[in-house]
């Protein structure tokens, strides 16, 4: 067989040929006894299947999976990824079958072709349920062998180094995708340079003016730069050599065009105001010698307060370990410096490849990936077996597995990984859902927080609980996480639905009582659901929740029910019957209540004790039996327990002069004559006191709750205004009924 060629490159410019020769001894170098000839095999195959086949730029096709191989020599796979990168098209756009790859070049390779078949057909640019559809199908993908997305993603890598011959929005789509999906992948996989190169690459084609700006700004400070990496190098090298400290290695190399940007869009800054565009490697022998090589760079440059990271020792989920320090270095120039070991470095380099463990079993190479560096993966299959809708799930990909990441200890030493701005109720999720329902506070570093409390990598965060606590509503708004917001979600509307049943079997058995039933006595009679069949309510839980929510009346489900309990005159509407109500009261004189009804006439009035209303409040009117009309302030959470048929609006009638009983409780310092001055509000208000109760809290604090006539909302007001501007006085509040007897104990 002749020498073949292909081409690959790190830099994004137009690659290098590379051959078919090269690639084999590519994989020899880390690889002593692999298997070539199969390498070499199924080159013959795939240049056969892919015979007469080209590219967009006119190169034979067979061009391609011989540089998607060549970038998975350079990740040092094994010989199946090396085959796979070279026929992972050939399913999907030859003749070729996943059995003939089988039978050809076994079963581990035609599983891997057959997985990145599919994973070709993934599409990220349709609706929302599809989108999630498609994750789902690289996750179970990525599971079975994250092999397939190493093949994908230096397809992908290839594909973007050589989509200069695509048409613009094309290259626009893909290039978002790339950035959306591939380069994050790409991270969390460890694989630093192929996350940064994707990155550039699309970087290219999605802001194409801001790119080439960048880059030629970038070019013009070249040599500059250069010489600049030169002399620090050189310094580093000097100083630790006169304090005898061996290193295998010291580098310095511009940062990427895309994190650069970054900074300047995020801090909003020109070209000119970045400082810190190189970044320096200096790798060692040992993991004792990175922390002295770290001091010794602290003693020559002032280290910037903050920009210390120490993922020796805590690792990212990646597995990627090294130190990070920001020092102002020659020039008053901030200069980024990594330290790590050659094992660590071999690491970063590779990714989760490094990891891999090859046990020889026959002629198969079996891929041991069961580490700890597959956690992250394994987290993500449970969540998407939990979050169920595609909204949910989305957010959690996005966000808790791209976003920057913070690491959290467990008094015990156990290390968390969360998304930046996560707070202890996302730590006490993590833990485990229930420790997050039981979450009733949390310290941080031995000092107590509160629940949204934001937390920082090295925190140790101790979780409190309590077998009374549950969610509340305030929870959505305190945590970062899409797992968490999820949990506390379901919870709050598995409660509120609860709430809602209990409400509709409790208005539908007082109607059912009304017509001379009952709610048990009516189960007897018939199934309550094989009346609505037709409609979206199948059971009998439902319709009860459905008359919670208001969506039903409890008329309406009584009538379908049990319609020969209906009685004509209540099939009116609630006003056309207005006079069949007063049977039900006590006839009073013409009212005096403040209270405008239209279309009734004269009704008793009474006012709820549950919440006090007074003229002006926002109110809504109840029809009783024995009570007349009760009026609640709309706000009142008993409102939403009565049966909607019997509510009525009211308005407040401004011509009458009526006087409400309110209780006004005012906390303020004990002291002397505090008493006096707070009664000479009410006086020059001209608001009658009808009750005192004053008593003593505690050292120097007090509470006194008035009862007090008033007109109405705005002479409320006017008081209690007053009474906040005496000195001493801490808080005035309005107090309801339910909290009346409370109050004065």
């Amino acid at each position: 067989m002749g020498e073949h060629t292909a081409s690959n490159n790190r830099s994004g410019q137009e690659p290098p040929v590379i051959s078919t020769r090269e690639l084999e001894s590519k994989v020899l170098a880390y690889r002593p006894h692999a298997k070539v000839e199969m390498i070499r095999a199924a080159f013959e195959y795939a240049e056969k299947a892919h015979e007469g086949q080209t590219r967009k730029s006119g190169e034979p096709y067979i061009t391609h999976p011989l540089a998607v191989a060549h970038i998975l020599a350079e990740l040092r796979l094994d010989e199946a990824s090396i085959c796979t990168g070279i026929l992972h098209d050939t399913v999907e756009d030859t003749d070729a079958t996943v059995e003939d790859v089988a039978q050809r070049f076994g079963t581990d390779v035609s599983m891997l072709v057959d997985g990145v078949t599919k994973l070709a057909q993934i599409e990220f640019q349709t609706s929302e349920e599809k989108l999630a559809e498609n994750f789902r199908k690289m996750l179970v993908a990525m599971s079975r062998d994250i092999r397939v997305l190493l093949v994908k993603l230096a397809d992908r890598l290839h594909n973007m180094r050589t989509m200069q011959h695509m048409k613009p929005e094309k290259q626009e789509r893909i290039a978002k995708e790339t950035m959306d999906i591939y380069a994050p992948l790409a991270n969390r996989l460890g694989i630093s340079w192929v996350k940064m190169e994707l990155e550039d690459l699309s970087f290219r084609y999605i802001d194409r003016d801001a790119y080439r700006s960048l880059a030629d700004q970038l070019g013009k400070t070249k040599k500059e730069r250069a010489e600049f990496i030169e002399r620090v190098i050189s310094m580093i090298q000097r100083q630790l050599a006169d304090r005898h400290v061996a290193v295998e290695e010291v580098s310095g190399r511009p940062k990427h065009l895309w994190s650069i940007h970054k900074k300047m869009v995020s801090k909003k800054i020109p070209f000119e105001e970045v400082h810190d565009l190189i970044a320096f490697r200096v790798i060692t022998d040992s993991i004792g010698t990175c922390y002295e090589v770290l001091g010794h760079i602290h003693a020559i440059w002032r280290p910037v307060l903050g920009r210390f990271k120490d993922y020796i020792a805590m690792p990212k989920p990646n597995g990627y370990r090294s130190l990070h320090t920001t020092v102002i270095g020659p020039n008053a120039e901030r200069i980024e410096i990594q330290i790590r070991t050659e094992e660590m470095h071999h690491i970063a380099e590779e990714g989760i490849a490094a990891h891999w463990k090859y046990k020889e079993s026959g002629s198969e190479n079996v891929v041991d990936s069961t580490g700890d560096e597959f956690q992250w993966l394994k987290q993500l299959m449970n969540w998407q077996q939990e979050l169920k809708d595609p909204s949910d799930f989305i957010d959690t990909v996005k966000f808790d597995l791209f976003s920057d990441e913070v690491f959290v200890f467990t008094p015990k030493g156990d290390v968390f990984e969360l998304p930046r701005g996560a707070t202890a109720l996302d730590f006490a999720f993590a833990i485990h859902s229930d420790v997050g329902m039981k979450c009733m506070g949390a310290k941080v570093n031995g000092s107590m927080v509160s629940l949204k409390h934001r937390l920082e990598s090295g925190d140790t965060c101790e979780v409190l609980t309590s077998p009374n606590q549950k969610p509340s509503k305030n929870w959505i708004d305190w945590v970062a996480t899409s797992r968490a917001r999820t949990k506390i979600r379901s919870y709050l509307r598995i409660e509120e639905q609860k709430q809602a049943e209990q409400a509709g079997a409790e208005l539908i058995d007082k109607e059912l009582r009304r017509r001379g039933a009952s709610l048990n006595s009516a189960r007897k009679k018939a199934d309550i659901a094989t009346f609505f069949k037709e409609g979206k309510y199948p059971s009998e839980k439902e319709i009860l929740v459905a008359i919670g929510y208001g969506k039903l009346t409890a008329q309406m489900v009584a009538d379908r029910w049990l319609p020969d309990l209906v009685k004509k005159e209540e099939t009116k509407p609630l006003l056309e019957r207005a006079g069949s109500f007063t049977k039900f009261f006590r006839r009073a004189p013409k009212p005096k209540s403040g209270i405008s009804i239209s279309g009734i006439g004269d009704l008793m009035v009474s006012y709820a004790n549950c919440c006090s209303p007074l003229k002006g409040d926002p109110s809504i009117g109840f029809v009783s039996r024995g009570r007349g009309l009760v009026v609640h302030r709309s706000d009142c959470p008993q409102v939403q327990t009565l049966e909607p048929e019997r509510r009525i609006p009211i308005d407040w009638d401004n011509s009458q002069d009526s006087k409400f009983d309110i209780l006004v409780s005012v906390h303020t310092d004990d002291r002397e004559g505090m008493l006096s001055d707070l009664s000479a509000v009410f006086s020059k208000n001209n608001v009658s006191i009808t009750q005192a109760n004053c008593r003593v809290l505690g050292p120097g604090q007090a509470v006194n709750n008035f009862h007090c006539l008033v007109a109405d909302v705005g002479q409320l007001k006017d008081i209690m205004r007053a009474l906040s501007r005496i000195k001493g006085v801490h808080a005035v509040e309005r107090l309801r009924e339910d909290r009346k007897s409370a109050e004065n104990k």
